[in-house]
């Protein structure tokens, strides 16, 4: 039997433009905005405020949350220290301990872009692992000790300008249940979902009876022993027997599966290589927010261009 001939990969990315999307990140880490509208966002955040006013304005706790990606708290400060010394006005240098409080309670929110909200965008939901620690290879090995890790489930989309970003995330132990938070997704933001797309974790009657229910064409995985009668979802008969009228490729193509892969498995993989995959926190409340502000930074740089 001849060895089925394996098709050249031709790489067709546009190199100038991504050389300069690769030095905007540099630009985007190293860039402190906020010291030119300090006494403005202080002047905003202070008003109406009871208690201790605010000494350090919010963006400079965000400016400082992307940098936590690369670097610890101390390590924070420290730069602080420098950037005070060698800017014009001298300003007070936050302490890491203030650092880590403000980062700690930082808001930071997931949405739809401004410029999709009147746009049906192509969305995928998958799930994925973090590190929660940076050490114990050898505990893990040696002694069996199991840390478990952090499960993360985002909702991913694409716009008309190809831009591709996380507009939900939910955080848990590794027992976080996939499909229910995928189902809670769609009903937050239905709205703007113009398709669904998800691996056969998803090819459940609860999944396909909502998307009905909001009119929401689907692409999601069907699987190979999947039975054609309705069992409480018309919808989901339907689609297995779409699937198993036409080869799997053929499906493929005609679904557009492929779109499934950098709404969300092509996300997880460039926040990981950029920003890491393992947190510095100990406490669960907050290795969970760590792990969204890594989404959040990675969102950021998308934007960038």
């Amino acid at each position: 039997m001849k060895a089925k001939k394996k098709r050249k990969y031709t790489d067709n990315r546009n190199w100038s433009k991504y050389n300069e999307e690769l030095i905007m990140r540099g630009y985007f880490y190293f860039n402190p905005e906020f010291l030119s509208k300090w006494n403005e966002e202080i002047e905003q955040m202070n008003a109406g405020k009871v208690g201790e006013p605010y000494l350090y304005p919010e963006s400079m706790i965000k400016f400082l949350a992307v940098l936590h990606c690369k670097f610890d708290f101390r390590g924070l400060e420290g730069f602080m220290r420098w950037l005070s010394e060698t800017y014009k006005y001298k300003f007070p240098t936050i302490s890491y301990s203030q650092i880590s409080r403000r980062y700690n309670a930082l808001n930071i929110d997931f949405k739809i872009l401004e410029e999709d909200m009147k746009d049906y965008l192509e969305v995928g939901v998958d799930g994925s692992g973090e590190k929660s620690t940076k050490r114990g290879g050898w505990m893990r090995e040696k002694w069996k000790v199991r840390k478990g890790w952090i499960k993360v489930v985002i909702m991913g989309c694409k716009n008309k300008k190809d831009k591709k970003y996380v507009i939900d995330i939910r955080v848990g132990t590794e027992n976080l249940n996939e499909r229910a938070v995928a189902r809670e997704m769609i009903k937050k933001n239905h709205e703007n979902i113009g398709k669904f797309d998800a691996d056969g974790l998803h090819d459940c009657k609860a999944t396909f009876n909502l998307c009905k229910q909001y009119d929401i064409p689907t692409a999601i995985k069907i699987r190979k022993n999947a039975q054609t009668k309705a069992k409480g979802s018309p919808r989901r008969k339907e689609e297995v027997r779409i699937y198993k009228s036409m080869p799997h490729e053929e499906w493929v193509r005609e679904k557009n599966y492929g779109q499934r892969w950098p709404l969300t498995e092509g996300i997880f993989s460039g926040c990981k290589r950029i920003l890491g995959e393992d947190v510095s926190a100990t406490k669960k409340r907050n290795m969970y927010h760590e792990v969204k502000v890594k989404f959040w930074a990675y969102n950021q740089l998308v934007n960038l261009n």
